[in-house]
């Protein structure tokens, strides 16, 4: 009788689950998806509270609506028992944060905090607390603190940290009130085992400042950011650091009631999305392999064989992707919800009309009339920061722009200069890697967009001049949570012992391959030089327009609702 595990990938707006035979690899026809009702909230709660600029929320009974959704969504359409399920593996969005109590009740759940922005779900594009992150990164400087150089140089507010010192100094009622501020990747696990622990992928690195070698920082550093603080860590975060690759717990009776899943099936440690999509895409890993994961964002995940201090990144750490190597993180803040903007923003009724008359969706449209434009021929240069710059200047008060806009410009010339904006960032990314001693051997790419468009897979291939293959699965990130699900069953229950051996037998070779084009390598070498042009005097602090001009949208704002 066939053996399954599930792997389940919590995203931005949904959460997509698969079923894996453990033994042949093969992916169920039937997939489940289940969006979020509340999806992202970032103008107002659903109670109507108004939110401020650059805040992104989310409601955490939509994961456990989710959670019970696709696991009883797959059990029943691929018309299988709990029985024939041996692990479940989970990946989720990070940093995505949230205050719980000490039973694990989110707080934002309860009557005292439902109105407190700051009680709720704080999603990984939450920008709300990027001033805290800047301080942290200025204390931090002062203090020679060790951790900076190992995030890259600076704070994110994409991070745990910044967050939580911003509900101390702004809500101490709420901080006092708090057991534990936890991922939710965590947080979701321990709502069906029972056990919550903070895991080592989301916790290392920028998001929670721990490292394996060195722990979290000192006592002495907390209270330097709030006297408050000094025993942050025993006190709001106090659960054990649980190790990627490992099992987490087992199903409850709790847990059986909201998945289908018997009490005892084994569930892994969860891990990042991103970090998620390397054992979902290669079957072979190995140090030199980049893993591009497009989606709402971009990821750009790094595999090596030695440490090194690379500036501008999420900083590397051993085992958070594949054991024995180090993994480095990267990406894009906008990537495609940056095309998505243009297209609910800023294409004619017009086009909307002959895409529905030619049977094409608004993508296919724009990019049927995209890819007969030559590099350069639209005469426009994009930066990629619609949503502030992940990497590598790690600095998401930076805003969009283009350049050589024209009355004659066209929509396609629009949407092609901003693919080629992030092709652009993507190659930045790769030369940062290379110039502080990670090569870039191989780059892979997975996600709905490596699928979707050709043209703009080709562009990436033709602006970094190098080949990109495509990963096999449809379901990545999903796919690297089945990998987990079956090292958390181990060989004694129909899993495997390692991660090399999951991923030789549950992931199959690339599909595809881009090799880019001399002739339009050439030309995108110019317009990179441009970019980076461009990116260095807006990012670097000679022109900080962006920055000015946040702030007197804010101005307006608040004169405007006082």
């Amino acid at each position: 009788m066939a053996k399954y595990v599930i792997g389940i990938d919590f995203g931005t707006l949904s959460a997509r689950a698969i079923l894996v035979n453990v033994e042949t690899g093969e992916e169920s026809p039937r997939l489940s998806e289940q969006k979020y009702p509340h999806a992202v909230m970032e103008t107002e709660l659903p109670n109507g509270v108004k939110l401020p600029v650059d805040y992104a929320l989310q409601d955490p009974r939509d994961y456990t609506m989710a959670i019970s959704a696709v696991c009883h969504d797959l059990l029943e359409g691929n018309k299988i028992t709990a029985d024939d399920v041996v692990g479940l593996g989970i990946d989720f969005t990070a940093c995505t944060v949230l205050p719980i109590d000490k039973d694990g009740v989110p707080l934002c759940t309860t009557e005292k905090y439902e109105k407190d922005p700051l009680a709720w779900v704080q999603l990984w594009k939450h920008h709300g607390a990027q001033d805290y992150a800047n301080r942290i990164t200025e204390i931090a400087e002062s203090r020679g603190e060790d951790f900076l150089p190992k995030i890259g140089g600076k704070e994110g507010s994409e991070a745990m940290f910044p967050r939580l010192w911003k509900i101390c100094e702004e809500d101490p009622e709420l901080y006092d009130d708090m057991d534990e501020y936890i991922e939710a990747g965590d947080w979701i696990v321990g709502q069906i085992t029972g056990r919550y622990g903070h895991n080592s992928c989301a916790t290392a690195g920028i998001r929670g400042l721990w490292y394996p070698d060195a722990g979290f920082p000192s006592p002495d550093f907390f209270k330097a950011l709030n006297p408050k603080m000094e025993n942050v860590i025993g006190d709001k975060i106090k659960y054990p650091i649980t190790t990627v690759g490992t099992r987490a717990g087992v199903i409850d009776e709790k847990g059986a009631e909201m998945t289908g899943l018997n009490v005892g099936t084994p569930v892994a440690v969860p891990l990042i999305d991103c970090y998620s999509g390397v054992p979902g895409s290669l079957n072979a890993p190995k140090a030199g392999q980049l893993c591009l994961v497009m989606g709402t964002s971009g990821c750009h995940m790094m595999l090596g064989d030695e440490y090194h201090i690379v500036p501008g990144t999420y900083g590397g750490s051993k085992d958070n992707m594949i054991p024995g190597l180090y993994g480095y993180e990267a990406g894009q803040s906008g990537f495609g919800d940056h095309l998505a903007w243009y297209v609910a923003n800023g294409v004619p009724e017009e086009y909307e009309k002959a895409a529905h008359k030619a049977g094409r969706n608004i993508h296919q449209y724009l990019t049927d009339k995209a890819e007969k434009l030559a590099p350069g021929e639209s005469g426009l240069l994009a930066l990629d920061w619609w949503n502030g710059n992940r990497s590598i200047l790690v600095d998401n008060d930076l805003t969009g722009t283009m350049l050589g806009l024209r009355l004659t410009t066209k929509p396609e010339e629009i949407y092609r200069a901003l693919i080629e904006a992030i092709a652009y960032g993507t190659r930045i990314i790769v030369e940062n890697f290379e110039q502080n001693g990670v090569p870039v051997k191989e780059i892979y790419a997975s996600g709905g967009m490596s699928r979707k468009n050709d043209m703009l897979m080709q562009i990436f291939a033709d602006v970094t001049g190098r080949p990109i293959k495509i990963a096999s699965s449809e379901n990545c990130g999903a796919l690297g949570a089945a990998v987990l699900a079956s090292l958390a069953a181990g060989s004694d229950n129909g899993g495997y012992d390692d991660t090399i051996t999951a991923c030789s037998k549950l992931v199959s070779a690339p599909i595809k391959e881009f090799e880019p084009d001399a002739k339009a390598h050439a030309t995108y070498d110019k317009l990179f030089d441009e970019y980076v042009k461009l990116h260095d005097y807006f990012g670097r602090g000679e022109n900080d327009v962006m920055k000015r001009l946040k702030a007197i949208q804010a101005e307006a704002i608040s004169s405007k609702e006082d």
